[in-house]
């Protein structure tokens, strides 16, 4: 089978694939088609994800929801095959020793230049497919999330949360956190986020 490098066409890549590319070359896989991820995300990119990991890891500990940080495979099928930035797991026998089998409960995909309109297109739409339960997207420079909620008709519009906000895990039992630490920026009332350099006011 032809490497994804080739960028052939008229190729399906599968699972089975996938296991045989070498593991410094990140891609994902939709309906079969390989998307190269590259270039690296930036710092800022990493620091939101990370933070967002942290405050997901913190409420969930004690737990059954377990949360996971990119690169962490996830098939979907045997056509679909992605690492998101985070991801949420409530069913355990989903989780394998190498990657999660089956759609997770809650994905976070951190926007990016380079990604941003796969992450809004068609991750969306097969993360819709695959029935994951909750889409959160987070814009790190314009400093707000959409949520998006699947239901019998698929994801619905979306509910945008600001900075100065908390975004709402309704999968996660109406967990909250505060998009404002995550952003690493002044909350409500002025209020500093944790670990900001920035003098209280």
């Amino acid at each position: 089978m032809a490497h994804p490098s080739t960028k052939r066409n008229d190729v399906r890549f599968t699972w089975a694939d996938y296991c045989t590319w070498h593991e410094d070359e990140a891609w994902e896989l939709i309906d079969g088609t390989a998307y190269a991820m590259s270039p690296a995300p930036s710092t800022k990119h990493q620091t939101i994800a990370g933070n967002m990991f942290g405050a997901l890891l913190q409420r969930l500990r004690g737990r059954p929801c377990k949360p996971f940080i990119a690169p962490t495979d996830v098939k979907l099928s045997d056509l679909d095959v992605v690492q998101p930035d985070i991801l949420v797991v409530c069913e355990p026998s989903r989780i394998t020793p190498t990657h999660i089998e089956g759609a997770p409960d809650v994905v976070v995909e951190v926007l990016s230049p380079a990604t941003s309109a796969k992450d809004l297109r068609q991750k969306k739409a097969l993360y819709e497919r695959c029935a994951v339960r909750e889409y959160v997207v987070v814009d790190p420079l314009e400093h707000y999330a959409i949520r998006f909620l699947n239901g019998a008709d698929g994801f619905d519009k979306g509910t945008v949360f600001a900075a100065d906000e908390m975004l709402v895990f309704a999968t996660l039992e109406g967990m909250e956190v505060p998009l404002w630490e995550v952003f690493e920026v002044a909350g409500p009332q002025g209020e500093e986020a944790q670990g900001s350099d920035a003098p209280s006011p």
